[in-house]
């Protein structure tokens, strides 16, 4: 922002130079020290009427009248600008983006929201729900507005500009999703963060089969259609209805009601490290199974063998009922 869109800023530049004018002008009419020209500088533009250090030449005088005509009619401007400020209240609005971006400032590892349309409320439900931090971009004043309500750590900005996802913090974000109603914003903002934070896990929205390929190449890890998985799930409410509702069953919603969880392998005590499934005894301690393995290459596995090694990088899926779930985060 230039310094004199600032009126705050602009007011601090005049009382500088009201002061920097009269110093010099002192020590030039009068051949005072510096010191004695800022003490009659400042005693002349605060009116405090100690009185001169002595007598004044009529063109002491005159300068010393411009410089009271001068500081009161800053100061009359100080005011109104400051009332302005405060009754429009941009004070508390520059007071509460201090604090937001103060606590931003202290995120690592957080995730990114872009919009909160109805995808990215979904996005918000499962990361409040995992105990997440996340901060929400959103252009729309009223949104924000509602954001603050509920204490939703938010940026009011347009997400495809680098200023705006630099004071999300995308430099120590672990991820993004942008779900954003246009392609071709989603687009621009998966360019921006991609080249801003190289290590960012992008997850895109997109409405087109056109846009699948573009947002991949622009840098997104993760493209999702929501109308082409609504299409493929109806469809398979006929093909295969028991499988479907039995999918429908499970749930990774949270602390309480989850039946999938997923284990990072690093994150298990340091005996388990290079073992094997069938060594972390899973189903006899917790009563959870073990669906799913992921090498650190991103290859899946479903239905591992038991003699799996458990090495670094890699990830395990676990099913279960919520409260073998809960048994299985106390224990690991």
């Amino acid at each position: 922002m230039p310094i004199l869109q600032s009126k705050i800023k602009r007011i601090a530049i005049l009382v500088t130079s009201v002061l920097t004018v009269g110093t010099v002008g002192y020590m030039w009419l009068s051949n005072y020290s510096f010191v004695d020209a800022v003490y009659m500088t400042v005693i002349t533009v605060t009116t405090v009427g100690f009185g001169e250090l002595r007598p004044f030449s009529p063109e002491e005088k005159v300068f010393t009248i411009f410089l009271i005509l001068t500081s009161i009619t800053l100061f009359g401007y100080a005011v109104s600008a400051f009332s302005e400020y405060l009754v429009s209240g941009k004070l508390f609005e520059h007071f509460k983006h201090r604090k937001v971006e103060k606590r931003i400032g202290h995120l690592k590892g957080h995730t990114i929201v872009c919009g909160f349309g109805r995808n990215g409320k979904q996005a918000i439900v499962k990361l409040k729900n995992y105990n997440k931090k996340f901060v929400v971009v959103e252009k729309d004043k009223d949104i924000i507005d509602f954001l603050d309500s509920e204490n939703i750590l938010n940026i009011e900005g347009d997400a495809t500009l680098d200023e705006t996802l630099l004071k999300a913090g995308i430099n120590n974000a672990a991820f993004l999703i942008t779900a954003l109603p246009s392609d071709a914003d989603n687009l621009f903002v998966v360019l921006t963060a991609s080249q801003l934070n190289k290590n960012c896990t992008i997850i895109s929205r997109a409405s087109n089969e056109s846009s699948y390929s573009k947002l991949k190449i622009a840098g997104a890890n993760n493209v999702i259609m929501p109308d082409k998985l609504g299409g493929n799930h109806m469809a398979s409410l006929v093909t295969t209805p028991d499988v479907i509702e039995f999918v429908d069953r499970l749930t990774i919603e949270g602390e309480t009601t989850a039946n999938l969880e997923e284990i990072a392998v690093d994150d298990l005590p340091k005996k388990y490290i290079n073992k094997t499934i069938l060594d972390l005894d899973l189903r006899r301690q917790t009563g959870c199974t073990v669906i799913g393995f992921r090498n650190p290459d991103k290859d899946y596995v479903i239905n591992p063998e038991a003699d799996i090694n458990l090495i670094e990088g890699s990830h395990l899926i676990v099913l279960g009922r919520p409260e073998q779930i809960i048994k299985l985060r106390e224990l690991f």
